[in-house]
C-alpha cells in the first residue's frame, strides 16, 4: 500500500512532512511561553510572523529549514525581564548586522579559514547542549519523557503514525483529561499590529545581548547549518551568505509587527529531518499551523502551550540532541582531536569562545603541515 502523498513539483504534503515540522518544537516551545509570559510579547504577532516566515522560507528553499528563536536574546530577555518592544528592536538590530556581514563577505572568509572538524565540534557541543537542556526540561515528570522516547524508537519511520505527531497527540489527550485545554480554548481573529521600533531600544537590546548573539549565530545558524544541508541535502546545497540575507530579512520584516528575534539552527534541522522532514512542504505545513494559532487562538496560547506536558517535547529534544552530535563520532584523526577540542571548550564556557580557541589552534596545525 502506497502512503497518501500529495505532491507538488519539490514538495510533499503527507504524515511524515507534518510530523518533522514539529521536530525543533522543544526549542520554540520553552522560550515562546517565556516571551508571552515575562515579556508580554502579542502572541498574535509572535505567531503569524513565525508562521509566515516559515511558508516564505518553505518556498524559497524548497527543503526543510527550521526557523527558532534566537536563543541568546530570548534567553537574556526573559532572564532580565525586557520589554517586548526591546525583544523585537533586537530583531531589527540583528538583521541589519546579518546584511552587513553578508554584503562585505565576511562570513565567506570565515568559512575558508574553518575546518571541517571545528564545525563538527560546534554541532556536538550543541547535541550535547540540547540532550542536557531536555533532561532538566523532563525531570518534573520524567516519565512522559520515557514514553515519547519509545514512541520515537516504535515509530520512527512509520508512514501512516509517525513519532512527532503520536507525541504531539498524546500531549493534547492529557491536556485534556487533566482539564487543562478547554478553559484555554477561546477563538478570536486577531492581527499583529505595526509597531516602529526606537534606535533607543534596538540599541539597549544590542548591548544587552545582541551582539553576544552573533558569534552563535554564525557558528550555529550559518556554518553549522550550512555544513548539515550539504550533508543531508547535497543536491540542494545553500550558501552561508544566504543564510545570512535570509536571517537578516525575516528580522527586520519581524521586527515592524511584533515577532520575535528569529534564526535558523542545525539543531533545528536535525530535529525536523530526524522525525520525517524531506521536503519545504514542512516548513509550509508548520508555517499554517502557526498562523491559525496566532490568528483564531492568539490570545489562548499561553495557557495553551504552559499545559502542555513538556517532558514529552523534552524526551524529542534528547533524541534529537544525540542524532546532532553522531557526525563527530566518524571524523578520524587531528579533525576528531579538533571537534573534541571545539566541544570541550565551548562547554566549558561558550560556543564563541570555543569557536575562536579551535580557530587558533587549527591555524597552529596548519603551520606545521598538519592537513585539516
Amino acid at each position: 500500500m502506497q502512503r497518501e502523498t500529495r505532491r507538488y513539483g519539490d514538495f510533499e504534503f503527507n504524515l511524515r512532512e507534518l510530523a518533522g515540522s514539529m521536530g525543533d518544537f522543544g526549542t520554540l516551545f520553552p522560550l515562546a511561553i517565556g516571551l508571552i509570559a515575562i515579556n508580554r510579547m502579542d502572541p498574535v504577532g509572535l505567531f503569524v510572523m513565525l508562521g509566515l516566515t516559515n511558508i516564505i522560507t518553505g518556498l524559497v528553499y524548497r527543503l526543510p529549514m527550521p526557523v527558532e528563536p534566537k536563543k541568546v536574546v530570548s534567553v537574556a530577555a526573559i532572564g532580565q525581564g525586557w520589554s517586548a518592544s526591546m525583544v523585537t528592536a533586537s530583531g531589527l538590530g540583528l538583521g541589519l548586522i546579518w546584511f552587513a556581514l553578508a554584503a562585505t563577505g565576511a562570513v565567506r572568509k570565515l568559512v575558508q579559514i574553518t575546518p571541517n572538524g571545528v564545525i563538527r565540534g560546534i554541532q556536538l557541543a550543541l547535541g550535547i547542549t540540547l540532550a542536557a537542556q531536555a533532561v532538566e526540561l523532563s525531570l518534573p515528570e520524567f516519565w512522559w519523557a520515557l514514553i515519547a522516547i519509545a514512541i520515537i524508537l516504535l515509530l520512527r519511520e512509520s508512514r501512516y503514525a509517525p513519532a512527532a505527531l503520536v507525541i504531539m497527540g498524546l500531549g493534547v489527550a492529557v491536556m485534556g483529561v487533566r482539564g487543562d485545554l478547554l478553559p484555554h480554548l477561546h477563538l478570536r481573529v486577531s492581527l499583529p499590529r505595526f509597531t516602529l521600533p526606537t534606535p533607543a531600544d534596538v540599541w539597549q537590546s544590542m548591548v544587552l545581548a545582541g551582539f553576544a548573539q552573533v558569534p552563535l549565530t554564525i557558528t550555529n545558524a550559518c556554518l553549522a547549518t550550512a555544513a548539515m544541508i550539504r550533508d543531508l541535502f547535497p543536491d540542494k546545497a545553500v550558501s552561508e551568505e544566504r543564510l545570512l540575507v535570509n536571517m537578516g530579512a525575516m528580522n527586520v520584516a519581524a521586527s515592524f509587527f511584533g515577532g520575535m528575534p528569529m534564526c535558523h539552527g542545525s539543531g533545528g534541522l536535525a530535529g525536523q529531518y530526524y522525525f520525517g522532514a524531506r521536503t519545504g512542504g514542512t516548513n509550509i505545513l508548520e508555517g499554517l499551523i502557526e498562523l491559525g494559532l496566532g490568528i483564531f487562538l492568539g490570545h489562548s496560547l499561553l495557557g495553551i502551550l504552559s499545559a502542555f506536558p513538556m517532558a514529552l517535547v523534552g524526551g524529542m529534544m534528547f533524541m534529537v540532541g544525540i542524532q546532532m552530535a553522531l557526525p563527530a563520532a566518524r571524523l578520524k584523526g587531528w579533525s576528531l582531536a579538533l571537534a573534541g577540542l571545539t566541544a570541550s571548550v565551548a562547554l566549558l564556557t561558550n560556543m564563541a569562545i570555543g569557536f575562536a580557541v579551535a580557530l587558533l589552534v587549527a591555524w597552529v596545525l596548519r603551520r606545521r603541515g598538519v592537513s585539516l
